[in-house]
């Protein structure tokens, strides 16, 4: 038969999930870097570069984050990341994305067989 089940009361679903925001404003004159920590569709904390450390979102994000903004080699590494990860990819997509923008067109739409 099937094997017993070890954890009744941990059914379900779970998703963890980290979101990572860039935000350009006039090329890279002004980024911002944003990571978001979310556990079952509620955000539990973030790192805002503007902010310049982590914030937590939450009873239990309040608590992650104290760990986090007191180590001070990860502080330094989430602080790099608005050039590293931003101004980096910004620098190597921008021939390929800005070059391609199609200006909005008016939407036409198709009349159905019925019509």
């Amino acid at each position: 038969g099937a094997p017993p089940d070890l954890s009744p009361a941990h059914t379900g679903v779970f998703q963890e999930m980290v979101k990572s925001e860039c935000r350009f404003i006039n090329g890279t004159d002004q980024v911002s870097f944003v990571k978001r920590f979310i556990y079952n569709r509620e955000q539990y904390a973030h790192f805002d570069s503007d902010v310049g450390h982590f914030v937590g979102d939450t009873p239990y994000g309040e608590k992650i984050v104290w760990y986090w903004n007191n180590d001070s080699e990860w502080m330094e590494y989430r602080q790099a990341a608005v050039d590293r990860h931003c101004r980096h990819n910004y620098e190597l997509s921008t021939p390929f994305l800005v070059g391609r923008r199609v200006p909005p067109s008016a939407f036409q739409s198709i009349p159905s067989p019925s019509q």
